[in-house]
């Protein structure tokens, strides 16, 4: 009866590892979904409110906005409350933001809904690679993470199709109902199947949150956040303002981290060459492939005079690639090691960069495609790889804040490159207005910014190299447990 018995909880072991799993992949495509699902209803929205359009888009920035400030606060917590308990407050959150959401009557609470809606998706995704490390063996943590990486790009890809096709049959409260039922399921697999905390610690021992900490950063990412997106490409005296308030802002929070006996973010945590290095380049590589959203629709129509459902399903390779990379990328990652799955990965990125930045626009859209494909294969086996590497190496009562701070570095690294970016290819095109420049005018503008990128790149080649020398250098005897 014993080997039968042991089959059993085996069994029921891999059936609830699969469900817990299953949870997270969910929360991974509703925190996406949520962002790129509500761009297509801005201008029903606008309609529908009788709004300008610089009014409606707070609907999309008050979301990404709420995840950029509060999700390494929200990491934090997780460690501190439990994060199997914190998760289950995200879902319930999630789903009654997208009731509020579909039902709001008027705009300002429409936009107070995302912004809890954004709120409950930083928790999904800030606790999702800290649950992934506490289920997942390590020899299929690459798997796992590059399963969350699928579903993420899905929820990316998904998002205007299924809006589009909402909105024409149900009018644009639909998009933010969608999420209901799937935040449900989510809900009811993780109180099923994900794994209840051990035994509680002394309460003397457990840490607190910082919550002087929790602000200053909080208020530093705002002022950062909003330095980057205001204004729509043009940099003025306001951008200039909230750009010196957040770096004044962050040497406060710097400041502050080493006066508390529980600070949000150890000085000594930052120190650490893997995590640090994981930031450095999870940042830089997020400012290259925000490059492809930013400049490629302005090559693809204006350039190579592509017209917009052809520029729509060029855009599309990007979410697609990484959709059907993600997970086989996690594979490979397992297979070979995070060092060499991080180095293929910038090498495949910095290959796609320098072909876009160097390839004529006599080739037609096939020499922007393939490019395309490659860098976007490249950022999926690299996320796996770098997700992976900074996870294994965390305490495991820091894993919701080191998920924390690699979402929020791949989010700035977005924002950052849709301003850096942007402006360089601006400036490179030598137009006043983009929007009416000349085709060649954009085609230098757009190997400009892909040149930039594949600097970009370089750099983080080095970061990468630099981080394996130091794993592989011996552990000093002092030092030695």
């Amino acid at each position: 009866m014993k080997p039968d018995l042991a089959a059993t909880a085996s069994s029921g072991e891999l059936r609830s590892a699969r469900g817990a799993l299953a949870a997270i992949s969910l929360s991974m495509l509703l925190s996406s979904l949520g962002t790129s699902i509500a761009n297509v209803g801005l201008p029903a929205m606008a309609s529908s409110f009788g709004a300008s359009f610089q009014e409606v888009q707070w609907v999309v920035l008050a979301y990404l906005l709420a995840i950029t400030v509060l999700i390494v606060g929200v990491g934090r917590l997780g460690d501190i409350v439990g994060r199997r308990r914190l998760l289950l407050v995200g879902l319930a959150l999630f789903m009654l933001a997208s009731i509020a959401c579909g039902g709001a009557p008027t705009l300002g609470i429409l936009i107070a809904a995302r912004t809890a809606q954004g709120l409950a998706a930083a928790i999904m995704m800030a606790l999702a690679m800290a649950v992934v490390a506490e289920i997942v063996p390590k020899e299929r943590a690459g798997s796992a993470m590059g399963l969350l990486g699928t579903m993420s790009a899905v929820g990316t890809a998904l998002g205007p199709s299924l809006g589009g096709v909402l909105i024409a049959a149900s009018g644009w409260r639909a998009i933010f109902l969608i999420s209901v039922p799937l935040a449900a399921l989510a809900f009811v697999l993780a109180c099923r199947y994900l794994p209840s905390p051990g035994p509680a610690t002394n309460r003397h021992d457990k840490p607190q949150l910082d919550i002087l900490g929790t602000a200053l950063l909080a208020l530093t990412l705002s002022a950062y956040a909003l330095a980057t997106t205001l204004g729509r490409g043009s940099f003025g005296p306001l951008n200039a303002a909230l750009l010196a308030a957040a770096i004044v802002g962050f040497c406060v929070f710097l400041f502050a981290e080493t006066r508390t006996a529980s600070p949000l973010i150890r000085p000594a945590m930052l120190r650490d060459p893997s995590l640090a290095a994981g930031l450095a380049m999870s940042t830089l590589v997020s400012t290259v492939i925000m490059a492809t959203l930013v400049v490629g629709p302005f090559y693809l129509s204006r350039s190579l005079g592509l017209d917009a459902a052809l520029v729509g399903l060029a855009m599309s390779t990007g979410p697609v690639v990484s959709a059907l990379t993600g997970w086989p990328a996690g594979r490979m990652m397992d297979r070979f090691g995070s060092p060499r799955a991080t180095f293929v990965g910038l090498l495949a990125m910095m290959s796609g960069s320098l072909a876009l930045a160097m390839l004529p626009r006599t080739f037609g859209i096939g020499a922007y495609v393939t490019p395309l494909a490659v860098m976007t294969a490249g950022y999926a086996l690299f996320q796996a790889a770098n997700n992976t590497a900074v996870m294994a190496d965390i305490q495991p009562h820091e894993r919701g804040l080191a998920s924390g701070l690699l979402n929020l570095s791949r989010n700035l690294g977005l924002t950052t490159g849709a301003s850096v970016m942007g402006a360089i290819f601006a400036v490179a095109s030598g137009a006043s207005d983009v929007t009416v420049a000349s085709a060649d005018a954009i085609a230098i503008g757009m190997h400009s910014a892909f040149a930039t990128a594949a600097g970009l790149i370089a750099v983080a080649l080095a970061v990468a190299a630099a981080r394996h020398a130091a794993a592989s250098r011996p552990a000093s005897p002092a030092r030695t447990p």
